[in-house]
């Protein structure tokens, strides 16, 4: 975007709002090195900090997975939010490929560890682990194990998580969210609402016409704003155009 021309843009897909831009690097306790970029404000401390998980690399997931990637194109600049995206073990982006291959879910606790070790070497604040399908089985299994402000789970499919990592939750009083789009492929409104019962303090948001992936400016919107109504609900509602246009 060029900040010489007043005139308002809408905010779609491919517009990215001014950000501070970092590419970083984590490094896992078992030795590997993981490539990602950290997203901050440009003119203010963030207020929160989304640690994004992405979904199931082996079906295409990575850190510019689209919501990731407009989160953190957008929120920085919306929500005074900071983003945090980064490739899990063994997943290419145009970013780079992290080290190490694929885990199942399980070797990947240490890759959760080590952006949760960054987070608190950079003192960002108020971290919520964010994950997308794949991404919520991380931050269902092992998001407990680091002191998180809460989470937000988009089209989880709850294929890897068990009923007692659920139970879990619920002696923590970090806040989670579960959006569940009506027409998921893996876990529909009335089939999470089941499997969900055993931790009835999680909000569920059911979304019409919602799929797994998201696609669509609409949808897109409707995410980011279930994200931030999470985080940090004084941001809302979102504009629409950028520069924001008085109400």
């Amino acid at each position: 975007m060029n900040p010489d021309d007043a005139s308002p843009v809408e905010i779609r897909a491919g517009v990215e709002l001014p950000a501070n831009r970092e590419e970083i690097e984590l490094h896992t306790n078992d030795g590997l090195r993981l490539v990602g970029e950290l997203a901050t404000p440009i003119d203010r401390p963030p207020v929160a900090t989304l640690v994004t998980l992405h979904p199931l690399p082996t079906a295409g997931g990575f850190m510019d997975s689209h919501i990731l990637r407009k989160a953190a194109a957008r929120l920085p600049a919306l929500a005074g939010l900071a983003v945090l995206r980064f490739n899990t073990r063994g997943t290419t982006s145009p970013r780079g490929r992290s080290e190490g291959s694929f885990g199942e879910g399980v070797a990947e606790r240490a890759d959760v560890a080590a952006a949760m070790a960054f987070v608190a070497e950079r003192g960002l604040p108020n971290p919520w682990l964010v994950g997308w399908s794949f991404g919520t089985e991380l931050a269902l299994k092992y998001g407990l194990e680091h002191g998180i402000a809460g989470a937000v789970l988009l089209s989880p499919p709850l294929h890897r998580t068990s009923e007692e990592e659920l139970s879990r939750w619920n002696a923590s009083s970090a806040p989670i969210v579960a959006v569940i789009p009506e027409h998921d492929d893996y876990l529909k409104p009335a089939e999470a609402a089941e499997r969900f019962a055993v931790l009835p303090r999680l909000r569920r948001v059911d979304v019409e016409g919602g799929r797994h992936l998201w696609v669509g400016e609409s949808q897109t919107r409707r995410v980011l704003e279930e994200i931030v109504a999470a985080v940090n609900p004084a941001a809302l509602p979102l504009p629409t155009t950028w520069p924001p246009t008085a109400a």
